[in-house]
């Protein structure tokens, strides 16, 4: 009982700060709960016992702990934090409470993008092989909500935020699938930010590499396992035309008899194999999983045809790489109508010139960087909304032409999450 009679503050409440509530209480640790909003969700669902102080950081409360589990939205760099750590007090997140108690094998996912497919995809490989397999972390279900149900696989997705305040962690397989200029507002640059992500290789007994980004490679790694195109250990073979999911020099399967499509996806697919390979999951489960799963809402999802256009909802792409990958071996017959914008995040955009700059691709920026990213395009057009500029473009569309929403920026300067917009796409979409 290393928590007991201990006092604990926890920042942030929301789902993921009740889990660590409950946990700590079942610990018998003495908890507070802090949450810089002056109306926090969740706060109804507190246990009246547990004292709440909202609107600020209570600097003395953070003082007085002997442990503080932070929320991941909350930077270890903010002032209040680091005043506390300097202290001497032990600042960790929900992850790290979750990897000190866990018994079966964790299998640990991060990247810029394609995390949440990977994730669940791997956890349906697992659970088609007949494994009882949890899922958590960043998607769905926090992981401390996990604990003593008596799985025999984890599947965590983990955000570098979620990573910076991780020690614990020893997974079975563990990847960072990309690295692309993200959350620039939190971190001093690129490498700071890459350094996060990177800790999830730290004590993994495979460390599953994209041949194709250096940037997720590392010294030091014992036992690795590559995938790309080509040159790797889990690669996509070609011939006559059509494309297979390689292990080394075995076929795993046709791509043409996956649901996912599209080059991003295939690499997902060859991640998600080389993980759970690692992890024990068998090739029976591997194959079902692959033929049977579909991909995930707002990610490169057909929202709608009609008149012989396709409307693709990404609106899961929220940085400049997601873009990118949406893009990258996209096929066209006719126009490509690309919806960009939203909350950069302090991101360069430059990377997406060249991609865009093509006869066939225009334009349509909105929000709150939509003035710098209509700048990198001739045929940009700028309006304040999404709506604006779908009533815009709708009456040029004709059959062969794509619709794409794939913004590269946060959705929150107009929507309360990006469910929401890419939701909103969808309803907008449906009018044609």
């Amino acid at each position: 009982m290393q928590y007991q009679n201990q006092q604990i503050t926890v920042i942030g409440l929301g789902k993921t700060g009740l889990s660590c509530v409950d946990f700590l209480l079942a610990k018998q640790a003495n908890v507070r709960v802090i949450d810089t909003r002056k109306h926090p969700a969740g706060a109804d669902k507190l246990p009246k016992n547990v004292p709440l102080h909202t609107g600020s950081l209570n600097q003395q409360w953070l003082l007085d702990s002997d442990l503080i589990v932070i929320s991941p939205g909350l930077a270890l760099k903010t002032p209040e934090i680091q005043t506390a750590i300097q202290a001497g007090v032990d600042v960790v997140g929900d992850i790290e409470l979750f990897c000190r108690e866990a018994v079966a094998p964790i299998i640990a996912i991060t990247g810029s993008n394609g995390k949440s497919t990977v994730t669940t995809l791997v956890t349906e490989m697992a659970k088609a092989a007949g494994i009882k397999v949890a899922m958590g972390g960043n998607i769905g279900i926090p992981a401390l909500s996990l604990l003593e149900k008596g799985y025999d696989l984890y599947v965590l997705e983990l955000s570098s935020f979620q990573l910076e305040t991780t020690d614990s962690l020893q997974a079975i397989s563990a990847t960072v699938l990309n690295v692309t200029e993200d959350h620039m507002n939190r971190y001093v640059d690129l490498e700071d930010y890459r350094q996060a992500k990177l800790k999830i290789y730290a004590g993994a007994k495979t460390a599953v590499i994209n041949a194709e980004d250096p940037l997720t490679l590392t010294e030091g790694l014992q036992n690795q396992l590559s995938f790309a195109e080509k040159n790797a250990d889990y690669w996509l073979k070609t011939e006559n035309g059509k494309s297979y999911l390689m292990a080394k020099d075995q076929m795993v399967l046709p791509c043409e008899e996956m649901k996912l499509v599209g080059r991003h996806n295939y690499m997902n697919a060859l991640a998600s194999i080389a993980l759970a390979q690692a992890a024990g999951v068998d090739m029976e489960g591997i194959r079902r999983a692959l033929r049977e799963f579909a991909g995930l809402d707002h990610r490169f999802q057909l929202a709608h045809f009609a008149h012989g256009v396709r409307w693709i909802n990404d609106s899961k792409a929220t940085n400049v790489g997601s873009t990118v990958a949406a893009l990258t071996g996209l096929n066209v017959e006719g126009k490509l109508h690309l919806l960009l914008g939203g909350d950069g995040k302090g991101a360069d955009f430059s990377e997406l010139q060249s991609l865009i700059n093509q006869p066939h691709i225009y334009c349509y920026c909105f929000g709150q960087d939509g003035a710098q990213l209509s700048q990198l395009s001739a045929q940009s057009h700028l309006f304040e909304t999404m709506e604006q500029a779908i009533q815009y473009l709708r009456p040029t569309l004709q059959a062969g032409d794509i619709v794409l929403l794939s913004p590269a920026c946060a959705s929150l300067d107009q929507f309360s999450c990006f469910e929401a917009r890419g939701d909103e796409f969808t309803r907008l979409a449906k009018l044609s």
